[in-house]
């Protein structure tokens, strides 16, 4: 058994179901502080975050991630108990396995060899790790960013663990993410008995031509690296529960998840814009999930396609498709971000697994990235 794949079982083995990290970050640090790292844990509410940094100098290379995983489920849906690491043929089976425990433990095994083989390395690593990132996302890592803003400690590149292989480890690296808006719409008109509509104000017709327009809105043309912005309804709730009752509002929530081509008070000012060129009588309250980011080229980049191509002998493809993740609170420091982990199949799944050989290759590309970054 390797020491990725036992320190990934350890990990498994706590069920630290967000925000609750069940001590993953003391494992994390015991291991860390053995090589060198100077360990810094905060707690911010329930949730625990770990700063480890090895080296006072620039460039500081950073490996972020997090210890919380998302509920299991039912359990007796899966093969195996969610928290008893299971290795079935060449398969690790575990909430977080793929998402994100493995890509942890490649880490931590990735820098005490580096660190073994180059103990007076260039510049400095560091470890940023939360418990938070399943969940609310607003106690760990933006507030950790916020502390190191405040006593002038940047980074120069950082590389988020998340599961962002498409068929196997490498294929596939996110070199930025969409932005995120989310909006929660209440359009109000007068509730009425539906045989008398010219007592009443029917909100979901006034609604209509409206979020016809909304819908079929060219928000941009996307770019090389991101495509058209895209609005999504999620959600619309309007009545009483009978059907002879106009209802007095219409609630919609809906979500524009959105390129570098335009700007969050953009989109907002757009759609008041339609909201009101209709004539609707409407409450509207907004919520930022992230802006989008993008690394297009550097070093980071130059290394990480470098590191894959030595291990796995492919070319990786760049790609920002997916959701959000904390890259987003790193980005906008001018830190150089992209994020490489295992294949994201089973990620949020029942039975979620990793390829136990896989395991083992992010580790050593984790190490080949170090060694192209902090030896020359």
């Amino acid at each position: 058994m390797t020491t990725t794949l036992e320190l990934t079982k350890q990990l498994i083995t706590r069920p630290s179901v967000t925000p609750d990290d069940q001590e993953c970050q003391k494992l994390i640090a015991e291991r860390l502080q053995a090589i060198g790292f100077e360990i810094e844990h905060y707690r911010f509410g329930e949730v625990d975050n770990l700063w480890a940094r090895r080296g006072k100098q620039q460039p500081l290379f950073v490996f972020a991630g997090h210890t919380d995983v998302v509920p299991p489920g039912p359990v007796e849906q899966w093969q195996y108990d969610p928290f008893t690491p299971t290795i079935s043929g060449s398969t690790l089976y575990g909430r977080g396995a793929a998402d994100m425990k493995s890509s942890i433990a490649a880490m931590i095994c990735a820098c005490e060899k580096f660190i073994a083989e180059n103990p007076d390395h260039n510049g400095s690593i560091a470890f940023l790790i939360t418990s938070d990132e399943e969940g609310d996302a607003i106690d760990g890592t933006v507030k950790i960013v916020e502390l190191l803003q405040q006593r002038n400690e940047n980074m120069d590149w950082c590389l988020v663990g998340e599961p962002t292989s498409t068929d196997t480890v490498g294929d596939v690296v996110k070199n930025g993410r969409r932005g995120s808006l989310s909006g929660t719409l209440k359009i109000i008109g007068t509730q009425g008995h539906i045989a008398y509509p010219q007592l009443a104000d029917n909100p979901i017709h006034r609604l209509a031509p409206a979020l016809s327009e909304l819908v079929n809105e060219q928000w941009d043309k996307g770019n090389d690296f991101f495509p058209p912005t895209s609005f999504q309804i999620s959600n619309i709730n309007a009545g009483t529960g009978a059907n002879n009752v106009i209802p007095g509002y219409v609630d919609i929530l809906f979500n524009i998840r959105f390129s570098t081509e335009i700007t969050e008070d953009q989109i907002r000012s757009r759609i008041e814009k339609i909201l009101d060129a209709h004539g609707l009588n409407y409450e509207l309250t907004w919520a930022l999930s992230g802006n989008p980011f993008l690394t297009s080229e550097g070093r980071l980049i130059d290394a990480t396609r470098a590191a894959i191509k030595h291990v796995r002998k492919f070319d990786t493809e760049l790609s920002t498709s997916g959701g959000t993740s904390d890259g987003r609170f790193i980005a906008p420091t001018g830190a150089q971000v992209i994020e490489l982990g295992p294949v994201n199949a089973s990620i949020h799944k029942v039975d979620e697994n990793i390829d136990i050989d896989e395991l083992e290759e992010l580790s050593r590309i984790y190490h080949e990235i170090l060694v192209q970054l902090l030896t020359t």
